[in-house]
């Protein structure tokens, strides 16, 4: 591809990109894309598809199609597993590394950097030239984890590095030990993350870089899904629930909240999702008539999940850093129940759509709170959908991004880009 006249170039790194990937991360690396060639841009995306099948056996999703101007470089090689193992050893792209370096010197405006960990490492941030960003969807750069959770089992709360990884069964990475990942990140003009939270836990940690908070966002329903049917109202005559969505593993805390729902009176818990630690909630959940697993769900059925819920429940024993979730919700004008831990105070108190708690009676008091009081539920919905135009749809985000983007041009002396920045800008309608 040229160099688009009203518009810049781009490439997307990510180890994963869907239908090649599992979680949030993916799907808002997606939105950005989307968002991207709505905008008149070109966009190349180059993820690991080795890495999907190395962490997991299922198979991918159906796969969607890309608009125009979105090209996707899915990198595979004969070596599978042992290529991510020795990216995650050296912290370099071993096997994809000349491929890799192929593509990002074919002259892109700007090279996006997200989960890196296994399509190259610390090693990629050296490629190509251009404006380069990274996006911290997760803590990689400070934990070989990826999410502050020490020995599998506790929130971290400081370095025992070598220990935590042999508890997850993974070999300790040397090349963090060697100054190796500061190095790289000198070829970074500007790192980005999600939320307040995860910008003061880098620095916690020890990264030194400035990072800037830049917050996921999510197109209007309409936009997203073109030719689906309008929005129904909220159903309020619906049988009674709360709503859990995500992956179904032990950090993401559904297991205090099923025991709430044990007993044959009171609203429902719908639970959208499947993951490996689904055999245990379901033998916590026996027996229970208001718990019901819904396993994987569609986006449609999940926009009818969230506006018809009372709540979602965001429950999370770990530091997140911005679940997706939330904006599904918002959209939705759904309210959240979150621990009040990681971004959820952040998110709640900018939204004033939510409750948080702390303890298994705030929960239940939660719960309770809302089940019974329609009003308090509208209010804190109304907020939620407020809240998401405001603050988390895609006009309000890409501009900040797009700022971004104008002042390292500026300051790089980059008119070229600045010139296009103005011709895509006023051809926008």
């Amino acid at each position: 591809m040229t160099k688009p006249a009203g518009g810049l170039r781009f490439a997307i790194v990510s180890t994963f990109y869907p239908p090649y990937s599992f979680g949030g991360d993916g799907s808002a690396i997606r939105r950005l894309v989307h968002a991207l060639a709505r905008r008149h841009h070109t966009v190349d995306v180059i993820h690991d598809v080795d890495a999907f099948h190395t962490l997991s056996n299922a198979l991918p999703s159906v796969p969607q199609p890309e608009p125009p101007g979105v090209r996707v470089h899915a990198l595979r090689s004969a070596f599978g597993q042992l290529s991510c193992l020795a990216t995650q050893q050296l912290g370099r792209p071993v096997v994809h590394g000349g491929a890799i370096r192929r593509i990002l010197s074919q002259g892109f405006d700007v090279i996006h950097f997200h989960n890196i960990s296994l399509v190259g490492g610390p090693g990629l941030l050296s490629y190509g030239e251009g404006i380069k960003l990274y996006t911290a969807h997760e803590h990689w750069l400070v934990c070989p984890s990826h999410v502050l959770w020490r020995h599998n089992r506790e929130l971290c709360t400081g370095r025992e590095c070598v220990q935590c990884v042999l508890h997850y069964r993974r070999p300790p990475q040397i090349w963090r030990a060697t100054g190796y990942l500061e190095r790289q990140t000198q070829h970074i003009d500007e790192f980005l993350t999600l939320s307040q939270f995860a910008r003061a836990k880098h620095a916690e940690f020890g990264f030194t870089r400035p990072m800037t908070v830049v917050p996921a966002f999510l197109a209007e329903s309409s936009q997203e899904h073109p030719g689906a049917q309008p929005a129904a109202a909220r159903d309020d005559t619906a049988p009674a629930y709360f709503l859990f969505v995500g992956r179904l593993e032990k950090i993401k805390g559904l297991q205090d909240v099923i025991p709430q729902f044990h007993g044959g009176e009171g609203a429902q818990l719908r639970i959208a999702g499947t993951g490996e630690f689904e055999h245990e909630l379901r033998a916590l959940a026996a027996g229970s008539p208001r718990i019901r697993f819904l396993g994987r769900q569609s986006a449609e059925q999940l926009s009818t999940l969230y506006r018809n819920a009372i709540a979602v429940i965001l429950p999370s024993v770990c530091f997140e850093v911005f679940p997706m979730v939330v904006l599904e919700a918002f959209r939705e004008g759904t309210p959240i129940i979150a621990r009040s831990l990681g971004p959820f105070p952040e998110i709640v108190e900018q939204s004033q759509a939510g409750l948080l708690f702390r303890t298994e009676s705030d929960l239940q008091a939660a719960i309770t709170g809302l089940a019974s009081d329609l009003e308090q539920r509208n209010r804190l919905g109304k907020a939620a959908e407020v809240a998401f135009h405001t603050h988390w749809r895609e006009p309000v985000v890409m501009d900040q991004y797009f700022d971004i983007i104008r002042r390292i041009a500026e300051r790089r002396g980059l008119r070229d880009v600045l010139e296009r920045l103005d011709r895509s800008a006023a051809a926008r309608p």
